[in-house]
């Protein structure tokens, strides 16, 4: 046992750990995110705020129970530093420690009253390429605060779409339709769920996804995301 600390806090001095949201070094009892990081991230709080920024994307689109993200993206920022390594840099545990902190924030409020966790699915080929499904870290990660499970089978996507980036809201729109499917009508039929994102801008790829979810009968639908643009 001490053999093994002993080479773990040698390496750890050749290799530190450095941080996802500024690249500086991590201290001891930091994981991934810098103290200085998590104080920088602009919390929206719209959990506790009825008719939120979030729940207004959706307005005469979609029926969605509650709605919420973590923080606001910040081009540049912490934020978004956080999100590019947990899609593009493999940063897997991030993913669940950025879920962590969403579950916290929301622990014990009505949005987290749900019998189910829904992370957005990657079409099969990017899935493949990448790993890992980033939203179903972050779910992964809800879930381990709340105690809530995981459905990662119900919702499927059945087509990959092009990227959103630089597209305006019609053509993000356009652009998530026909995207997802449903694979069975019975495990969320009359369940609460939370839809999971990692990033809302429009809102179109979580209305999309809960149009597929709306068919289930007696479903009811909340909506999380670590960011909001």
């Amino acid at each position: 046992m001490f053999i093994s600390k002993y080479i773990k806090s040698l390496f750890s001095l050749i290799y530190p750990d450095v941080c996802k949201g500024c690249g500086g070094y991590l201290v001891q009892g930091e994981t991934e995110i810098c103290t200085k990081c998590l104080c920088e991230l602009s919390k929206t709080g719209f959990h506790k705020q009825e008719a939120n920024p979030a729940e207004h994307l959706f307005y005469g689109k979609i029926k969605i129970n509650k709605a919420t993200a973590y923080c606001h993206f910040h081009k540049g920022g912490v934020s978004q530093s956080l999100l590019h390594n947990l899609k593009y840099k493999g940063a897997k545990k991030l993913g669940i420690i950025m879920g962590e902190l969403m579950g916290k924030e929301t622990e014990n409020h009505p949005i987290s009253d749900v019998d189910y966790i829904v992370p957005v699915p990657l079409h099969p080929s990017k899935l493949k390429k990448r790993g890992y499904n980033q939203a179903e870290m972050l779910a992964q990660g809800i879930s381990n605060i709340w105690g809530v499970p995981l459905d990662t089978k119900t919702l499927a996507r059945v087509h990959q779409n092009a990227t959103q980036t630089h597209k305006n809201i019609n053509e993000r729109y356009l652009n998530s339709l026909g995207l997802f499917d449903i694979t069975d009508t019975e495990t969320l039929k009359g369940k609460h769920v939370l839809l999971v994102d990692d990033v809302i801008t429009t809102g179109a790829t979580l209305e999309a996804c809960a149009k597929q979810l709306s068919k289930i009968e007696g479903i009811t639908i909340n909506c999380m995301a670590f960011a909001i643009a």
